[in-house]
């Protein structure tokens, strides 16, 4: 937990350009102005803009000089130990990569949202009685109203039905864990024990696009972490996204991206 111009300070040399962490990540702007680009997709910086990252997600800023605000981030250990029956990836931001990781807030908002990120920060750099406890409650109040405001987003496109949206979470939860070894929705549907029309229907019903769709949208986004962050040749990228060989991954990127893999790091 910090204040956001300390942290911009601190570790100017980690943040700087395009990069990702293994923990969940929330900045919330008092002031300034700038932009916010997180897996590709670009957001406005503003007084009142919230910004909560999943583990994983790349990200990347420009800021204006007088950009003020807070920042926190935590393991999911933090917030699910042992004693506590509850799931970080319960909240709206989290519970879906498809869910925006954003949230604009007005003057009035913002000013009480704040309150409670100044506690935040106080109690952290405390060594008072049962010090994570106290963050950990707080953490989840500031999670919760988050959450209430983010539902009520009307510029925001979420989960389209709740009906199927246990289902649906499973299959994200198999898809993040198998994206690299199969691109079929038979196989997640025989994981479920479903039917494969039964997995396109949940996924349709739940967030208006195919299964075949999010699986190839996992891989993609995958695909452009890895080569933005240049984790191995295109080659090696290609194979470890379970594809045979890298004539056939140039062809299934440029399809959905309209370029070529080494155009993108080319920029």
């Amino acid at each position: 937990m910090n204040l956001l111009e300390d942290h911009l300070v601190q570790h100017d040399r980690e943040i700087r350009g395009l990069h990702k962490h293994d923990f969940f990540l929330v900045v919330i702007f008092t002031s300034g102005s700038g932009f916010h680009e997180i897996d590709f997709n670009t957001y406005e910086v503003k007084p009142g803009s919230i910004f909560m990252l999943r583990p994983g997600q790349t990200h990347y800023w420009e800021l204006s000089k007088n950009s003020r605000g807070y920042i926190f981030f935590h393991d999911q250990y933090f917030y699910e130990s042992p004693y506590l029956k509850r799931s970080v990836y319960d909240f709206p931001f989290y519970g879906s990569i498809h869910n925006p990781p954003f949230l604009y807030l007005d003057v009035e908002l913002l000013s009480g949202t704040v309150v409670k990120f100044k506690e935040l920060l106080s109690i952290y750099k405390e060594a008072a009685y049962m010090r994570n406890r106290r963050l950990q409650s707080l953490t989840d109040l500031i999670y919760s109203e988050i959450s209430e405001m983010y539902l009520l987003q009307e510029n925001v496109e979420k989960v389209k039905s709740n009906v199927y949206l246990k289902q649906f979470r499973a299959f994200e939860g198999l898809l993040e864990e198998f994206y690299r070894v199969n691109r079929y929705p038979s196989y997640y549907a025989e994981k479920m024990h479903i039917t494969p029309k039964h997995l396109n229907r949940i996924v349709k019903t739940t967030i208006g696009k195919s299964a075949t769709e999010l699986i190839n949208e996992r891989v993609l986004l995958e695909a452009k972490r890895m080569i933005v962050s240049a984790v191995g040749s295109l080659s090696e990228i290609a194979y470890s996204l379970g594809f045979e060989d890298y004539a056939y991954f140039s062809r299934w990127f440029k399809l959905r991206t309209g370029k070529e893999p080494s155009k993108m790091i080319k920029g």
